[in-house]
C-alpha cells in the first residue's frame, strides 16, 4: 500500500520541472510594480530638489531606459572595435541588433520583470560574440541578464525563481562550460539577494497586515466600552425612575395594602442596590482621567447637529418624518452618534459638499440616511475608509447592538452614502 501510494505522489523532480520551469518559461506572472509606488525613505531627500515629487516608478523607469540606451551605445561601439581589430565585421545593422537585443530587456524589467528575463535568457543563449569577442557572452547584456534575475526573484514566487534559476544554471553550463563556473556565482549572488529581499518584503506586508488586524480589533474594543459608557447612563436613568416611583407611590393612596408598600420597598431596595452595581461597572469602564457626564443626546438634538455642520460650511438639507421625540434611549443615542459621525466623515473627506440627512420611524423601525455629494470645490472626494475606518467601526458597533445594520459605500455620483436601520425592540431578544 505504501509502494502505491508513494506511485501516486508526483517526484520532486516532475514537481521542479512542472511547476518551476514551465512557471518560469511560460505560465508564470509576476507581482505588479505600480508607477505611483512611494519613494524609498533614503531617497526622500530627492523632493528638495524636485525630482522627489515625481512619482518614484516613473523615475526609476526613465533612469533605466537612459542606462539601456547607454549599455546599446556602449556594446555596439566594443563589438564594432573588436570585429574591426580582428577582421571579421559583420556589418553595423547586425551589430546594432545584438546590442540591442542582449540590452533591451534592462529597460522591461520593473514593468515586465517575468518577460524581460525571458528574452534576456533567448538572447543570451543564441546569440555568441565569440568570434569577436575573449567570452561568450556581451558584457552589457550579462549585467542585464543578472539584473533581471534579481527582479524576478525579488518580484515572483519561490517555484518561479527556482525555475529561472535553474535555466540559467543549465543555460551557462550548456553555451559554455569553460567559463560555467564563473558564471554560475554571477548567477547565483541575484538569486539569494533578492529572494532575501522578497523574504523581508513580505514579512514586512504581513507584519503591517497584523498589526492593522490588532488596530481594528482594538478600535472595536473601544468603541463597545464607549457604548457600554454611555448606555450606563441610559440603564442607570431608568433604574433610578423605578426607585423614586417605588418610594413614591404607598404616599399617593392611604389604601395601599401593608403586603404592597412592603413590595414596593423590596422594588426600591433591589432598583438602589443595580444602581450601586452599575456604578461599579461604570468605575471599571471609565479611565482615570473621567469621561464626559452631560446627559446623553438623542435626535432631539439633531438640529444641533445639522447646524453645526452647514456652520462648516456643507449644504445640509434634513427630512424628519415620524414621531422621533420619544424614542428608546438606546435607539435615540445611537441614532444621534451615527448622524453626528456621518456628518463628522462629510466636513473631513468631502468639504462643501451637499448633503441629505434622513431620519424616518415607522412600524417600530429607524431608518437615519447621510448621502454627501462630491467635494464642493470641485476636487476628487477623499477616499474613506469603508473597511477599517475606526468611525465607520463604531457605527456598525451600535447598529448591531440593537440588532439592526449599517452600509457605507461610495456613491455613483462620486459621494458617500451612510444607511442605517434600527429596530426599536432588538429582535434576538424577543
Amino acid at each position: 500500500m505504501a509502494e502505491e501510494k508513494r506511485s501516486g505522489e508526483p517526484s520532486l523532480l516532475r514537481t521542479v520541472l512542472l511547476d518551476g520551469v514551465l512557471a518560469a518559461a511560460v505560465t508564470g506572472r509576476a507581482e505588479s510594480a505600480p508607477l505611483d509606488r512611494p519613494w524609498p525613505a533614503p531617497l526622500r531627500w530627492t523632493r528638495r530638489l524636485g525630482v522627489g515629487r515625481i512619482p518614484y516608478g516613473v523615475v526609476e523607469n526613465l533612469f533605466w531606459f537612459a542606462v539601456t540606451i547607454g549599455m546599446i551605445a556602449a556594446s555596439k561601439s566594443l563589438l564594432e572595435t573588436e570585429s574591426v581589430e580582428r577582421g571579421r565585421y559583420p556589418g553595423e545593422e547586425t551589430l546594432l541588433l545584438i546590442s540591442i537585443a542582449s540590452c533591451a530587456p534592462l529597460a522591461l524589467r520593473d514593468r515586465h520583470p517575468l518577460a524581460a528575463w525571458r528574452l534576456s535568457f533567448v538572447a543570451m543563449a543564441l546569440i555568441g560574440v565569440s568570434d569577436w569577442l575573449s567570452v561568450p557572452y556581451v558584457p552589457a547584456g550579462a549585467f542585464a541578464a543578472i539584473m533581471c534575475l534579481y527582479t524576478v526573484a525579488v518580484r515572483c514566487t519561490g517555484n518561479i525563481t527556482l525555475g529561472a534559476g535553474i535555466m540559467a544554471f543549465a543555460g551557462v553550463w550548456i553555451k559554455d562550460p569553460e567559463t560555467a563556473p564563473g558564471s554560475s556565482v554571477l548567477i547565483l549572488l541575484p538569486l539569494a539577494v533578492g529572494y532575501a529581499m522578497r523574504v523581508r518584503r513580505t514579512s514586512r506586508r504581513e507584519l503591517a497586515e497584523q498589526e492593522r488586524r490588532h488596530a481594528d480589533a482594538e478600535a472595536v474594543l473601544t468603541e463597545r466600552q464607549r457604548i457600554a459608557r454611555e448606555l450606563h447612563d441610559v440603564v442607570a436613568h431608568h433604574m433610578s425612575m423605578i426607585a423614586i416611583q417605588a418610594e413614591a407611590a404607598p404616599y399617593k393612596s392611604d389604601a395601599v395594602p401593608d403586603v404592597t408598600r412592603q413590595d414596593l420597598a423590596e422594588i426600591r431596595s433591589t432598583a438602589l442596590d443595580a444602581l450601586t452595581e452599575l456604578r461599579r461597572i461604570l468605575g471599571v469602564l471609565r479611565s482615570e482621567s473621567g469621561s464626559d457626564t452631560a446627559p446623553q443626546p438623542s435626535l432631539e438634538r439633531v438640529d444641533e447637529l445639522v447646524a453645526g455642520a452647514r456652520g462648516a460650511g456643507l449644504d445640509v438639507t434634513a427630512r424628519l418624518t415620524g414621531d422621533l421625540a420619544d424614542l428608546p434611549s438606546g435607539v435615540g443615542l445611537t441614532a444621534y452618534r451615527i448622524l453626528q459621525e456621518a456628518l463628522s466623515n462629510a466636513m473631513r473627506h468631502a468639504p462643501g459638499s451637499r448633503v441629505d440627512v434622513e431620519a424616518a420611524r415607522a412600524d417600530g423601525v429607524l431608518s437615519i440616511s447621510v448621502v454627501n455629494g462630491p467635494p464642493g470645490d470641485g476636487r476628487g472626494q477623499q477616499r474613506f475608509a469603508t473597511g477599517g475606518g475606526h468611525g465607520l467601526v463604531g457605527m456598525r458597533e451600535r447598529a448591531a447592538m440593537l440588532g439592526g445594520w449599517l452600509t457605507a459605500e461610495p456613491t455613483s455620483e462620486g459621494g458617500f452614502a451612510v444607511t442605517a436601520t434600527l429596530p426599536e425592540k432588538n429582535r434576538d431578544a424577543t
